[in-house]
């Protein structure tokens, strides 16, 4: 179940953040490299808009996905634009997109619909939009040491979204042994404990009486880890 209210407030709150973040940005840091190999800064704004555009009119669907193809030509549209020009563009987008989020209730939030990740239903697609934003923001903010808020829901979806896939992760990626299982706790912001044990196969579990490692990461941290946005090493080494 998920709570419509949260979701709605979430999404409103990406805009807002990605509003004050480029709103306070020079020409040289909307040129600067952001953590994703194939955008700036501005880049990265383009992109997002470009989503919540085609997604602005969509109606959950199991059958009828966003029309994907357009954020082509959209982005395309804005490539010659001022980051004045960009950014107004974004706030146009956003008060659409916003006007279309009235329309959530618990009803459309439970409505059959296809997801980023597959089959689903339309919470399930706002709530990983919001971690989807929620990391595009750190994708910039990091790169030119920015602070960030890393508390409220789009934090708290941003590291339930993380957590679905921590049997993944430990199972395969770090490859754990069987029978054995690790603990990630994760500050700040977000205050929560995650326990994965691997039990023929790896899968968060509610309690780990034992676990042979502990990984202690703020928010950010742990979730730019998870999208493979940011080195461990020079994680551990800016303590």
């Amino acid at each position: 179940m998920h709570d419509p209210e949260r979701l709605v407030t979430a999404s409103r709150d990406g805009y807002t953040a990605l509003d004050a973040l480029y709103s306070g940005l020079d020409d040289d840091q909307w040129r600067v490299q952001s953590l994703c190999p194939d955008w700036t800064a501005r880049g990265v704004l383009i992109h997002r808009i470009g989503v919540e555009h085609i997604l602005t009119g969509w109606a959950p669907s199991l059958d009828a996905p966003p029309p994907f193809e357009r954020i082509g030509p959209f982005e395309a549209e804005l490539a010659d634009a001022s980051n004045a020009g960009v950014l107004a563009r974004a706030r146009e987008v956003w008060a659409a997109r916003s006007a279309d989020l009235d329309a959530v209730d618990a009803e459309m939030a439970a409505a059959p619909s296809i997801t980023p990740t597959g089959p689903g239903v339309y919470g399930d697609f706002l709530r990983i939009r919001a971690f989807d934003s929620w990391v595009h923001e750190r994708d910039v903010t990091i790169p030119l040491g920015i602070a960030t808020d890393d508390s409220g829901p789009r934090a708290e979806y941003a590291v339930d979204e993380v957590t679905t896939g921590m049997g993944y992760i430990v199972g395969k990626r770090i490859g754990l042994t069987d029978g054995l299982g690790i603990t990630f706790h994760v500050t700040g912001g977000v205050e929560r404990d995650i326990h994965v044990l691997v039990d023929g196969r790896a899968g968060v579990v509610d309690e780990l009486a034992d676990p042979v490692v502990e990984v202690i990461a703020d928010v950010a941290t742990f979730v730019m880890l998870a999208a493979g946005r940011v080195d461990p090493q020079e994680r551990i080494d800016a303590g």
